[in-house]
């Protein structure tokens, strides 16, 4: 599950770096007599950007542990018997969830408290849904996503299952794998070296 949520907030990526750009308050004045305007008045005044820093490295811890974990093993494997590629997902997300977020009244503090009960029923459908997988930050990082029928050792044929791999993938290509949920994998191609 926890897992789950840091890929939530690493799909985020996005739009807490746009929130950034938009509400950050930081006055430059590049005259001889500036003052430093001070440690309180830059918290206090970006409150929401601070936030988001906070959420953009949630998603950066979730990522290289997503990574480290991810690495699989070669007993862990099987064979693609069918495959479809599903990248469009990235995209559905973004337009879906991401822009319209964006374009929220930050000044306001009835529209903040809007915004953060919007994510968090976002947050919440997604994780159980299961669709951490369609991940726009991932696609950005050059990831795919393939929807894939597979014959694993035991000559079982496991249908429906997503794969997020950075390889590009075929049908009789053998990879190996790390379960993210009962049907959601991370991948990599198995080379005939390996």
């Amino acid at each position: 599950m926890s897992r789950k949520i840091g890929l939530f907030f690493l799909s985020l990526w996005l739009l807490f770096i746009m929130i950034i750009i938009i509400t950050c308050d930081i006055p430059c004045y590049l005259k001889k007599d500036f003052e430093f305007v001070g440690i309180k008045y830059l918290i206090t005044h970006n409150i929401i950007p601070l936030f988001c820093v906070a959420a953009l490295i949630i998603g950066l811890i979730s990522f290289v542990d997503f990574n480290n974990q991810s690495k699989g093993t070669p007993e862990l494997s099987f064979k693609i018997s069918e495959i479809e590629n599903i990248d469009y997902e990235h995209l559905t997300f973004l337009t879906t969830y991401i822009i319209p977020l964006v374009c929220f009244q930050f000044e306001n503090l009835r529209y903040i408290i809007v915004f953060v009960i919007i994510l968090l029923v976002i947050s919440i459908i997604y994780i159980r849904t299961d669709l951490f997988y369609a991940n726009p930050t991932l696609a950005i990082l050059q990831f795919r996503i393939y929807k894939v029928e597979g014959e694993f050792r035991n000559g079982q044929v496991r249908k429906s299952r997503i794969l997020i791999t950075k390889n590009k993938l075929t049908i009789n290509d053998r990879v190996k794998y790390y379960k993210l949920d009962e049907r959601i994998y991370y991948a990599s191609k198995i080379t005939s070296n390996e």
